[in-house]
């Protein structure tokens, strides 16, 4: 049984997505809450992130997906207090093959819906498109958190996620809700990152988190180590950062998704 699961989008790359979910992971972790992080990228950087080799699983979410393997039995334990379902370049399959299948969007929703274990909260890293994979996240989420860089092509992206979040909220899944907006690789000495980041209050009110990640060599060394920051580096300001955003999850209320709060208006494009 997972109380809520969290899709953790963006369409656009290199934006601290998955550094997000790992270290999101651990934080929450550190607060005593059960968490489990579902790997639904082929490029299985959370996978490793976390210090999981192929020679540590056993079957992947590739397996599970598309073979039903006992999704029971994919979940891997990691040294870093919360649990991992594995990816490897093989989701790739997955992808291919659940466009032909009937109901596909649902068929992850059925996957953890088969997840005995209890867990607080299951954080999804979805791929760097929006893609079925990312669609069938989605679907099976209760909310959505979306990790922005404060850049120049910030909003555009923004605006095309939010369209797919209203298709899905008027299709497959309409209790879904945009949980919150983190600024990463925040940089407050440069003017365009203040500049977005002013915009970003301004349409999304808050549902941006107050707190930001800065950019952080230690932080980004990390994930080569195979550890979360918690772990590789406890006192730097990117772990820090990450306590702290754990922290204020835990208390904001979430609210409920409509696409009049949230969309972002063509003048600011």
């Amino acid at each position: 049984m997972i109380k809520e699961v969290i899709s953790v989008v963006n369409q656009k790359g290199g934006v601290g997505k998955t550094t997000t979910c790992i270290n999101l992971a651990a934080s929450l972790a550190k607060a005593k809450r059960e968490v489990l992080l579902i790997d639904l990228d082929p490029q299985s950087n959370a996978t490793r992130g976390c210090g999981i080799g192929d020679n540590h699983i056993r079957f992947s979410l590739n397996d599970v997906l598309m073979t039903n393997e006992n999704v029971n039995e994919a979940t891997i334990s990691t040294d870093f207090g919360f649990s991992i379902l594995p990816s490897t370049p093989e989701l790739t399959e997955s992808e291919v093959k659940l466009v032909s299948l009937d109901n596909k969007e649902f068929h992850l929703k059925s996957t953890i819906s088969r997840i005995d274990a209890y867990y607080d909260y299951a954080l999804i890293d979805c791929p760097p498109s929006l893609n079925i994979l990312t669609v069938s996240s989605l679907t099976a989420s209760n909310s959505l958190l979306i990790p922005v860089q404060c850049e120049f092509f910030a909003l555009q992206g923004l605006s095309e996620l939010v369209n797919t979040v209203e298709s899905i909220v008027s299709s497959s899944n309409p209790s879904l809700s945009i949980k919150g907006i983190v600024r990463t690789m925040y940089d407050p000495r440069n003017s365009l990152t203040n500049q977005v980041s002013d915009q970003l209050k301004q349409h999304f009110g808050n549902r941006v988190y107050e707190t930001v990640i800065p950019r952080n060599v230690r932080l980004a060394e990390a994930p080569s180590h195979g550890e979360p920051i918690l772990s590789y580096d406890p006192q730097s300001k990117g772990s820090l950062a990450y306590l702290k955003l754990a922290e204020e999850i835990l208390k904001k209320t979430q609210g409920v998704f409509t696409p009049d709060e949230t969309r972002v208006s063509e003048e600011t494009l």
